[in-house]
């Protein structure tokens, strides 16, 4: 972001949903939508779950939802892109949060000493 006082949209992608289910190239219509986000240090990445909590998962979702989770790349000067190569479907489990070891999503901080 160049101006935080100005933020401007640069690009967006639609994945899952309630209503349109909209898919990812690798797994097709996606059941359950983007619900944890972590952006890279460096900014140039953007990791999705769709799992948010289960009771909440239930209640927007009663069929029930595969999990699965997927990386957006953002290229400097705007946009997004979908890295269509990382696509994880985990069958009877629902990823919540993205922690890489070494600390790349920027939770992970914390999790790390200097």
């Amino acid at each position: 972001m160049t101006d935080p006082h100005r933020p401007r949209e640069t690009g967006s992608i639609r994945l899952g949903g309630i209503v349109q289910r909209a898919p990812h190239p690798t797994a097709g219509p996606l059941n359950g939508g983007p619900q944890m986000v972590e952006l890279s240090r460096d900014g140039r990445r953007v990791y999705l779950t769709n799992s948010l909590y289960a009771s909440w998962d239930a209640q927007f979702y009663p069929e029930g939802i595969d999990g699965w989770l997927t990386r957006l790349d953002a290229p400097e000067g705007g946009g997004l892109s979908l890295d269509s190569d990382l696509f994880a479907e985990f069958e009877g489990e629902r990823p919540h949060q993205v922690r890489l070891e070494g600390g790349d999503a920027s939770s992970d901080s914390y999790c790390f000493p200097d």
